[in-house]
């Protein structure tokens, strides 16, 4: 098998494990699933990943920097920082359905039992804190927001998202997407010292 192959092989792999991990979940995912869905032996599976853990570890990763790609394209674009962040809570408002939530959600359950997705998904997050931080602090600096501890709002800010998106992927018509849109605009405003009109 060329290099290439092996990459295209790999990727498919990954595509394939994340939309059996959304049907099935990470704790009821099998190699053997995996490898019957993109029809190929379970030797091949076990090439690339040597290991289960490893093949869910990788494939959230996989799932999430899909997410976090186009998050880290708006914090690094030469928009102001009210407009960044305007646009980071819209592409998280829009992540916020089922499929693409499916995969976080059952991250975090499954990093209390294994070591190896804890450190992927440990990883993952702190990055959307980051990225939000650094916007956060680019307002502080230009004057756009006030915030004296942008890491921390960051953290809040992120809190309520996860907790609201958890709500909406898991528990349905509990809370509609308008009000989670309402109250993540609400609780940016305060932390930033603005306007929630400023958010729309």
């Amino acid at each position: 098998m060329t290099r290439r192959a092996a990459e295209i092989r790999l990727d498919a792999l990954l595509r394939t494990a994340c939309d059996v991990i959304v049907e099935r979940g990470l704790a009821n995912t099998r190699t053997a699933d995996v490898a019957q869905a993109a029809g190929v032996s379970q030797a091949l599976v076990f090439y690339h990943f040597a290991t289960k853990e490893r093949l869910l570890a990788q494939a959230f990763a996989y799932a999430a920097e899909q997410d976090l790609a186009r998050l880290d394209a708006v914090a690094r674009s030469s928009a102001p920082p009210l407009t960044k962040l305007k646009r980071l809570l819209k592409l998280y408002a829009h992540t916020s359905r089922p499929t693409a939530w499916a995969m976080w959600i059952d991250g975090w359950a499954e990093s209390l039992r294994t070591p190896e997705l804890e450190k992927v998904s440990r990883r993952l997050d702190l990055r959307r804190r980051e990225d939000l931080a650094a916007v956060i602090a680019a307002g502080v600096a230009d004057g756009s927001f006030d915030c004296a501890d942008p890491a921390g709002a960051a953290w809040r800010i992120n809190a309520i998202l996860d907790g609201l998106a958890v709500q909406l992927a898991v528990h349905e018509r509990v809370i509609s997407r308008r009000q989670f849109a309402e109250w993540v605009r609400l609780t940016t405003a305060r932390e930033l010292g603005l306007d929630p009109g400023q958010l729309d």
